[in-house]
């Protein structure tokens, strides 16, 4: 009697180390025929359906590079940063509100929805690329009763000021990894949807409804005078009333009909 059965035998093991190209994000824009594979992201700070691999950044959005070959020279001479930090991993999973920084050009990109909810590099001052904002996802003690929170980027700040709590956004240093200012998360204040169909919409928050043992829902409105409803999880606060703490993308997180684009294109 074989202590493996067949079936047993056969089975993969390990994590999966490829990504099929039909099966990468599609808010990663890769086209259909350019190849088989798409690049799979490392283990990292954020989930491998929403990031963008480091390489797909310098070769796809800014065409530092024509090649996965010309990424890796680039990065190997140390000359990019993510969050003030150097990184060599080409398939490095840089995701919202990181700062991606080239000295050499002296130029600084923060990774943002735009208003279909796709990854937009998007092109900031040296002063802005000092901060980040992050969601405090959890608020806890830690070993020996230290203070801390959780942010979405993979963080642990300990002893943050107790006014902080979940679902807030606190704007980190990022030389210093201190927290130097807050926005509550609370009605008033402007939010970008960062899940869900209304992905990349920026908007006020106009109530919460907590429903018991299930989901809480936010009901948002944006510069339109759009209404939408979304799950509380997916939404991030940028700013309080109509002022963002950060830049945005082209179009400002306003989400327009089909009609309207194609007005706007003509007058174009």
């Amino acid at each position: 009697q074989p202590l493996v059965s067949n079936s047993d035998a056969n089975m993969p093991r390990g994590p999966k180390k490829h990504l099929k190209r039909l099966n990468a994000p599609k808010h990663w824009m890769l086209d259909k025929l350019g190849g088989v594979f798409a690049p799979k992201p490392s283990a990292g700070p954020h989930k491998t359906r929403e990031c963008l691999p480091l390489c797909l950044i310098l070769r796809n959005r800014l065409k530092y590079a024509l090649t996965y070959k010309e990424v890796t020279t680039i990065l190997m001479q140390r000359l990019v940063k993510i969050d003030g930090k150097t990184r060599v991993d080409k398939c490095y999973p840089a995701g919202f509100m990181d700062v991606v920084s080239i000295d050499k050009t002296d130029e600084h990109f923060r990774l943002i929805y735009d208003s279909k909810g796709r990854f937009v590099v998007h092109r900031i001052s040296s002063t802005e690329a000092q901060y980040k904002l992050c969601k405090v996802k959890a608020k806890r003690l830690g070993d020996k009763g230290v203070p801390c929170v959780n942010l979405h980027d993979g963080r642990t700040i300990r002893y943050p000021d107790p006014v902080i709590n979940e679902s807030d956004t606190v704007m980190v240093d990022i030389a210093t990894n201190k927290i130097t200012d807050r926005i509550k998360y609370d009605a008033g204040s402007l939010v970008m949807i960062t899940g869900g169909r209304n992905r990349g919409r920026v908007g006020v928050i106009q109530r919460r409804e907590k429903h018991k043992g299930a989901i809480e829902i936010v009901h948002v409105k944006d510069a339109g005078g759009h209404e939408f409803a979304t799950r509380s999880s997916n939404t991030f606060v940028i700013g309080e009333g109509n002022k963002p703490m950060i830049s945005l993308p082209k179009g400002k997180g306003l989400r327009l009909t089909i009609v309207e684009e194609l007005e706007r294109r003509k007058e174009a």
